[in-house]
């Protein structure tokens, strides 16, 4: 124990030996020299070579075994996520039989510490106490009673029974439900208080104060449970010869400028429930994540946009008319809001640097009381009095602004909509109040061509007055159509450019790592991102064909590299990864990063080539 304290014996914790490299189906006999060719058009022979004391390559079959330790290495993220692989090693000193080491592995990323699933190796003799504690506690709770008919005294329940309720006693034998009522006897005793009576209650209350210790008991037995959950080892140590070993995988969701990833190793020992002691940190191991996404083209995407000189806008109101009248008045109803908001889109567009405002087309409209060519005049008469209210305020607005020399006249021209029978419809279509059959019978009389029988063929019915009330007020309304133009803008249309937002977000995801979105936006373009968002999620098929159809660079060479090795086509698979390098030596570096070139490096030594 105290070589333990002193940190004689220190547990491990290493990158695992090689750098984990996928399994890739290959179809075919896997040679190790193939001909390939350089970036002049000449042949060129790859195969498993060393330098010789003179420089030379020569081909080379032997296998050299080497350990490398390393505090850090480089692990590539494949559609959203990263295996994180180490080993925790535990030195044969450390493994005491009485002992458990509990080893957690912390998680440093992006500033959280996450603890991860811990590992514990238990003893042998620590793991027989621990059993031990189980098997005393399953004593004790197997002498808890849990069938409550066992404190009844049924010998003397029975006699008063045969006594007092022969009738009930003749039934003993009989497992059918037998009512309260029944129960009770002639001297007025229910079967619930005769259960009472026969009960021994002290050995009862005895039982229930024993089952209430339970939680107790297990503590006192069991001093160190054995864990089932979040776990990654649990198992005997016997008489080791050598270090424990154990391979720990942690495999993390990637998250946008994720970069690094950092791990450390705590560990105690423990003897039952004490712990006896800390052991040493071995140090922090550094994982730096790469992946695909850095090989997004980052350039602007533009659209081409036409602008229209003239502009359009539009909006109603609701403004009230005495019946049979077409004067303005700002007092009656909600003219005053109504009105007030029509003054105020006016002003803002008058105050607009933008647009200059030419005309405004007033249409309004009448409700169907009364005959049709009365309504038609009518509404062409309430259009003209809000043409000249409005051209008149306009006139004070220009004025009060003093802005008379800086915008044109204004025209205001007036339209009358007569009867406004499609909003009409709409309205009645829309409307939860009226009956199902109501409105259907309405609708069916739209068909009536003549709009004055139309109208009169609603009088008879009982939802008319609701009709008066409700649906009517509301078609007399007033559009006012805004004719605009841009200032400045001589041309009727212009070309001009524009960044294309939603490429730019399909772009960003692909730097978030968020590929399945990066792919929703990226679809429609089928360009070179595309194909990168479908390298990273696995659609090797799809990027492959986008990636035919483009033009050769250094970039479009190794993504189909890497798309023909995960293919199983090596010659295709090295060819293009050597054309990448050619073209851009930084290939030849980014290659180790990748587990499919990676494995294309390992298996035929490309990089020597380089040297």
């Amino acid at each position: 124990m105290e070589s333990v304290r002193s940190g004689a014996y220190v547990p491990g914790l290493a990158l695992a030996e090689d750098a984990h490299v996928p399994d890739v189906p290959v179809d075919h006999l896997v040679s190790d020299t193939m001909m390939i060719k350089d970036a002049d058009g000449k042949d060129l022979i790859i195969m498993k070579a060393v330098r010789d004391e003179n420089g030379d390559m020569v081909a080379s079959d032997v296998i050299v075994p080497s350990v490398v330790v390393a505090t850090f290495r480089n692990v590539a993220e494949r559609q959203g996520v990263v295996d994180l692989r180490f080993d925790i090693s535990i030195p044969a000193d450390l493994a005491d039989s009485h002992w458990q080491l509990r080893m957690s592995p912390i998680m440093h990323i992006m500033g959280e510490e996450v603890p991860l699933d811990p590992v514990y190796i238990t003893g042998s003799h620590y793991r027989a106490v621990q059993l031990r504690g189980y098997e005393r506690y399953a004593r004790f709770v197997e002498g808890i009673v849990t069938d409550t008919s066992y404190f009844i005294r049924k010998s003397e329940l029975e006699l008063f029974l045969k006594r007092n309720m022969p009738e009930l006693y003749a039934f003993r034998q009989d497992s059918s439900s037998v009512s309260d009522e029944q129960w009770t006897s002639a001297f007025g005793i229910s079967g619930e208080e005769a259960v009472d009576h026969y009960t021994d209650h002290f050995r009862k209350r005895r039982n229930e104060k024993k089952a209430g210790r339970k939680d107790k008991m297990f503590r006192r037995y069991v001093k160190a449970p054995i864990r089932t959950e979040a776990l990654r080892l649990d198992t005997v140590v016997v008489a080791p010869e050598g270090d424990i070993s154990y391979s720990y995988v942690q495999t993390i969701h990637t998250r946008p400028k994720l970069r690094k990833v950092e791990i450390e190793l705590a560990g105690a020992v423990y003897e039952e429930d004490r712990e006896l002691c800390t052991l040493p940190s071995p140090g922090m191991l550094t994982f730096y994540i790469s992946s695909l996404s850095s090989f997004a083209d980052m350039r602007e995407r533009f659209l081409t946009k036409v602008v229209s000189r003239r502009v359009e806008a539009n909006t109603s109101c609701y403004i009230a008319f005495d019946a049979g009248k077409a004067d303005i008045r700002e007092d009656l109803g909600m003219n005053a809001s109504e009105m007030g908001r029509i003054k105020g889109n006016i002003k803002d567009i008058l105050e607009d640097d933008k647009f200059d405002l030419d005309s405004v087309v007033i249409t309004a409209y009448a409700s169907p009381e009364g005959s049709a060519a009365a309504n038609k005049l009518l509404a062409l008469r309430r259009a003209g009095s809000a043409s000249a209210f409005f051209a008149g305020y306009t006139e004070f607005l220009v004025d009060s602004l003093c802005m008379a020399g800086d915008i044109p006249k204004v025209n205001f021209v007036s339209h009358g909509g007569g009867e406004n029978w499609r909003l009409f419809e709409y309205l009645v279509e829309a409307d939860t109040t009226m009956l199902q059959s109501d409105r259907e019978t309405i609708l069916e009389r739209m068909e009536i061509r003549d709009p004055d029988a139309r109208e009169t063929s609603f009088r008879g019915l009982e939802s008319y007055g609701y009709l008066r009330k409700n649906i009517y007020p509301r078609l007399r309304m007033v559009r006012f159509d805004f004719h605009l133009h841009r200032k400045g803008m001589v041309k009727d249309t212009i070309h001009t450019t524009i960044p294309d937002t939603v490429y730019r977000m399909g772009v960003q995801a692909i730097q978030d790592r968020d590929y399945e979105h990066a792919l929703e936006l990226l679809l429609p373009y089928q360009d070179y991102n595309t194909a990168v968002a479908f390298v990273s999620l696995g659609k090797n098929h799809s990027a492959m064909d986008i990636l035919s159809r483009l033009d050769s660079t250094p970039q479009t060479n190794y993504l189909m590299a890497i798309l023909y090795s995960r293919f199983g086509d090596d010659r295709n698979a090295v060819q293009h990864y050597m054309n990448a390098c050619s073209a851009d030596r930084n290939y030849v570096f980014r290659g180790s990063l990748d587990p499919e070139i990676a494995t294309l490096i390992k298996r035929y030594n490309l990089n020597l080539y380089d040297q």
